[in-house]
C-alpha cells in the first residue's frame, strides 16, 4: 500500500462517515447545536474540537507528504478547535469543515504524496516535542493514529449524547464489499 492510498482512502470515507453521524444527530436530537459542546470527561476536548482536529489531521498529512506548506486555512482550523470549548460553533460550521477538508483531500496528487514516504519529515509540536521519521512511518505511527483517535472520540461524544448509532455507521464504507455469505452446514 502506498502512502495515499492509505491516507486518501481512510481520511474520506472517515470523513463521509462523520458527516452522516452528524446527520443522524441533527434527526435524533432537538438541539444538535448544544452537542457540540459535549465532551466524554471535563479534561478532554468537546465534540466541535475532536470534528476541527479530525479534519486539520486530513489536511495536513496531505501536505506534509507533499512537502507543502500549510496554506492560511489550517490555521483558521486549529484555532477554531482550540477556542472549541469557548466557542463550539454549530452543527452547520461542522459539516462545512468537513465538506472543506474533503475537497482538500481531492486536491492533493497521490504521485507527490507517495513520493513522501521515503523522504524524511519533522513533526514539531507546540508542547515542546519533536519527532523525526520517514513519510511511510509518519503516515503509520502518527497519521492514522491521530486522525482515528478524533474520529472514535466524535463518535463516543455522540453515542454519549444519546445518538443512536451502531459499529454498522462507524464501518458504513465496508457495505461497499458486502456479499452474502453461504449458510453454515448444521
Amino acid at each position: 500500500m502506498t502512502p495515499s492510498g492509505i491516507l486518501l482512502r481512510t481520511y474520506t470515507q472517515m470523513l463521509k462517515g462523520l458527516a452522516a453521524w452528524l446527520e443522524k444527530a441533527r434527526d435524533q436530537v432537538d438541539n444538535p447545536d448544544a452537542l457540540m459542546a459535549a465532551r466524554l470527561a471535563p479534561d478532554m476536548f468537546p465534540l466541535t474540537t475532536q470534528i476541527r482536529f479530525a479534519c486539520l489531521q486530513a489536511h495536513e498529512g496531505g501536505h506534509r507528504l507533499c512537502h507543502q506548506d500549510f496554506p492560511a486555512e489550517l490555521d483558521i482550523l486549529l484555532e477554531e478547535g482550540r477556542q472549541g470549548g469557548d466557542r463550539p460553533g454549530t452543527m452547520a460550521d461542522a459539516l462545512q469543515r468537513i465538506d472543506e477538508a474533503l475537497a482538500a483531500l481531492d486536491s492533493f496528487v497521490p504521485e507527490e504524496m507517495d513520493a513522501g514516504g521515503d523522504r524524511p519529515l519533522a513533526l514539531e509540536l507546540p508542547i515542546g516535542l519533536a519527532f523525526d521519521f520517514d513519510g511511510a512511518t509518519y503516515v503509520r505511527d502518527w497519521a492514522l493514529p491521530q486522525f482515528y483517535f478524533h474520529i472514535t472520540m466524535a463518535y463516543a461524544i455522540l453515542r454519549q449524547q444519546g445518538v443512536e448509532l451502531g459499529k454498522a455507521d462507524y464501518v458504513a464504507h465496508m457495505f461497499a464489499y458486502r456479499r452474502e455469505s453461504a449458510d453454515t452446514p448444521g
